[in-house]
């Protein structure tokens, strides 16, 4: 199901939360995500007002940090269609930088004058500011109205850190005045990662996939390899707050710190996003034109086997318990420092804890791998045993199809997990079990068939066909998401766990929920979409 077509059944249809809780399979034919973002070692930002959307129809009155030139002389990171860099964005551009090297950020102030000084706090690096640039604010130099502000530092360790205003906090982070800066390893290209997304994939209708990866490793070490990243910011809103600075924003004011009469207390959030937006608005395209000051989006996927890189930050002012279904996150680093074993140091032993929720608390980022390979189900995602399958699957040490067991990464069936190979659910009629088949599925009439389900247990070409054939128990089809030779794989819902975070506005659902979307390796990821 394309993402335009989701949103709109999703804005005529209840979805029970149990359907939305179940894994599921629907079309892949979605936006993906990767971490967008520009890259240099000088970034000229401007501070504005602007309006943002929720799937609600509001527009939403926020300030945000911006490309000055609106992204003219930017040069993006990774590169892909529709790059763009407005001068009023939610979150602000993502600074992509390379470890050592000094970076300098110019920070101009085109905020409503009644708004006053503005800025923003580098956590975990030392700042300085050229002699005259900016007026001394509270916790850094600030710039006034209409001036700029220049900040330099040295981009010292690796990994995923925050940024944010440090001027009036309580009101201008809400406002929507924060970001992302990530530090790429200087070292990486040196260390030895694997890749277990090949180019293309024998006997598959696939085409070439571009890596949009930042780098090959998140630090220095080659424990903390990944095959693909995503980037995840979470964050609220009240909207009294910002309906009281609009009303303001026009104020006559002669005080140069701002003359802004806005209640930051008490806090009521009714909206609650990833990367600026809510669900479904999040799995729409990057850089998507109906979305102008809110250009990442939320929807990442995955091949088997994959080591996914997550970088995830809490920002605004609550915390969010946020839950990955399919596996626990291995976190490597919080705040870009890793967390390594104290007994183990040649080589580094990372010795991060695994996380049912990544919980996020203001300001804290961290990054973390997920993986999913199918272990533990009992049955073969991949659908093997069938009448003329050949497949074969020789477990390394650890039990998987790999290198190390004489698999070509380009095998369809690379990284499987080879106690399950060849037990398919069901080589019987409904309500049977015949030989090496592992449980009964229910009946047809009784199994929930709705958006988010594809009518198939199975990954991989022709998945839904062998699932309706004349030994299959499923239903059908084609009629709601997926066509019998176009469906793609198991959709696992992300969410918060604050129920109340995974509404719009106090409707469900929407907020904080995206889909991590496991699809075959047959099937080619597009990151660009």
């Amino acid at each position: 199901m394309r993402p335009i077509n989701m949103k709109r059944h999703i804005s005529m249809t209840w979805l029970r939360p149990v359907v939305m809780a179940a894994i599921a399979l629907i079309l892949s034919a979605t936006a993906h995500a990767a971490a967008p973002g520009i890259k240099g070692t000088t970034f000229n930002l401007i501070a504005n007002p602007n309006y943002i959307s929720q799937p609600d129809g509001q527009m939403i009155y926020s300030w945000g940090y911006g490309c000055a030139d609106g992204g003219t002389s930017e040069t993006f990171a990774p590169a892909m269609p529709g790059n763009a860099c407005s001068t009023m964005q939610i979150p602000g551009p993502t600074l992509v930088v390379t470890e050592g090297t000094t970076i300098t950020v110019n920070l101009t102030n085109n905020l409503p004058v009644a708004a006053g000084n503005t800025s923003i706090l580098f956590p975990g690096f030392q700042v300085s500011s050229p002699t005259g640039s900016g007026v001394p604010g509270l916790l850094t130099q600030e710039a006034t109205h209409g001036s700029t502000v220049t900040y330099t530092f040295t981009a010292s360790t690796p990994g995923t850190r925050a940024y944010y205003s440090g001027t009036q906090s309580d009101l201008q982070v809400e406002m929507g005045l924060y970001g992302v800066i990530i530090v790429v390893p200087s070292g990486a290209a040196s260390l030895t990662c694997p890749h277990h997304n090949p180019d293309s994939v024998p006997g598959g209708s696939v085409v070439p996939e571009t890596d949009y990866r930042l780098s090959t490793a998140a630090y220095d070490i080659a424990s903390s390899c990944y095959d693909r990243e995503y980037l995840f910011q979470f964050s609220e809103m009240d909207p009294r707050i910002h309906s009281q600075a609009e009303a303001q924003s026009t104020k006559a004011c002669v005080v140069a710190t701002g003359c802004l009469d806005v209640a930051t207390e008490p806090y009521h959030p009714n909206y609650f996003m990833i990367n600026g937006r809510s669900m479904p608005d999040d799995m729409d395209s990057n850089y998507s034109p109906q979305y102008p000051h809110q250009p990442y989006n939320g929807d990442p996927h995955m091949h088997p086997g994959e080591l996914v890189l997550l970088r995830i930050v809490g920002q605004g002012r609550w915390q969010h318990p946020f839950h990955e279904h399919g596996n626990h996150v291995r976190i490597l680093a919080r705040d870009g420092n890793l967390i390594l074993s104290s007994t183990s140091t040649t080589p580094p032993s990372l010795a991060g804890p695994l996380l049912f929720t990544t919980t996020t608390t203001p300001g804290l980022a961290m990054d973390g791998i997920f993986y999913w390979t199918g272990k533990g189900l009992n049955w073969d995602v991949l659908g093997h045993g069938f009448s003329g399958d050949t497949s074969t699957c020789t477990p390394d040490t650890n039990g998987y199809y790999t290198n190390a067991s004489g698999a070509a990464d380009s095998a369809p069936n690379y990284y499987e997990w080879c106690a399950d190979h060849n037990k398919a659910l069901e080589f019987a009629p409904s309500g049977q079990v015949a030989s090496g088949g592992p449980m009964t599925l229910p009946e047809p009439n009784i199994f929930t068939n709705g958006a988010w389900y594809g009518g198939s247990p199975y990954l991989g070409p022709d998945a839904t066909t062998r699932a309706f054939g004349p030994n299959a128990t499923t239903p059908p089809s084609g009629t709601i998401a997926n066509s019998p030779s176009g469906e793609a794989g198991f959709a696992f819902m992300w969410h918060s766990h604050n129920e109340r975070e995974i509404t719009t506005n106090n409707i469900f659902p929407g907020g904080m929920m995206m889909m991590m979307l496991v699809d075959p390796r047959a099937f080619t990821i597009d990151e660009s979409k």
